[in-house]
């Protein structure tokens, strides 16, 4: 079937509408969060994007979990009604990959902060990893980073730390249901986990490196999966800015 002008252009206001209804009615989006975005830039682009693209003004976006500016990698996002969602996504499990450097320690626990201590890591052998590592499979206690979003007095963890106010924070119990190395090429060290929802990784490679009396801090953290949903089937902000403007 043929359009001509005036056809074409009704048929991309209908799309347009359509389009609205969906993201307004409730959408769940799959994105890759690129290095230093906060979960916020993801969130307020998105709204961006559909005002420009479809004319929404307002609408409701939100997140099923928070990546560091640090880290990359999967963001459930939701609109609308699908808002209602979160919550149920929140509660899933989590994998991730990450690098740690041995020798070095940072107050944040990753390369927000300069390293402030440097110890000898040739002591570590990838039998000894290993061994440290599987310690941490099952439910542990985990100590939370000061460089973190926790509350703490009615504020966010990190407002105290950027102002080197000392701060205690409660462990908190979680789960990590599977941990292995990936890869060993001193002094960094590639794992997989697999874990709960509240599960800091940051604190996971401080810990590590305590074990390991050596110190290590994150270099790399990118989450890979939530529940069944996986990074590969997800887009990046400009990818999803693309096939919107283009439809």
């Amino acid at each position: 079937m043929l359009f001509n002008g005036t056809d074409s252009c009704l048929f991309s206001l209908n799309k347009m509408e359509l389009m609205r209804d969906e993201f307004t009615g409730g959408k769940t989006l799959l994105i890759d969060k690129d290095y230093e975005w906060t979960s916020f830039d993801v969130i307020n682009k998105i709204r961006l994007i559909l005002n420009k693209k479809l004319g929404i003004k307002k609408i409701k976006v939100g997140h099923a979990g928070t990546l560091d500016p640090l880290a990359t990698g999967l963001m459930i996002i939701c609109s609308g009604k699908a808002t209602r969602l979160i919550n149920n996504y929140m509660n899933l499990i989590k994998e991730y990959m990450f690098t740690m450097k041995l020798g070095e320690t940072t107050p944040s626990y990753d390369l927000e902060t300069e390293i402030d201590n440097y110890s000898d890591f040739n002591h570590v052998t990838g039998e000894m990893l290993n061994k440290v590592i599987l310690k941490y499979k099952g439910n542990i206690d985990q100590i939370p980073p000061s460089y973190s979003a926790k509350y703490i007095k009615g504020k966010r963890a990190y407002e105290f730390a950027r102002k080197g106010k000392q701060i205690t924070l409660d462990p908190v119990s979680v789960k990590i249901y599977e941990i292995q190395m990936i890869n060993f090429q001193s002094p960094f060290v590639t794992l997989k986990v697999i874990c709960s929802k509240g599960t800091y990784i940051r604190s996971l490679a401080r810990d590590i490196g305590n074990d390991l009396r050596c110190g290590a801090h994150l270099t790399m953290l990118r989450r890979t999966a939530i529940g069944d949903y996986k990074v590969e089937d997800a887009v990046t902000i400009k990818e999803f800015e693309n096939n919107l403007l283009n439809t």
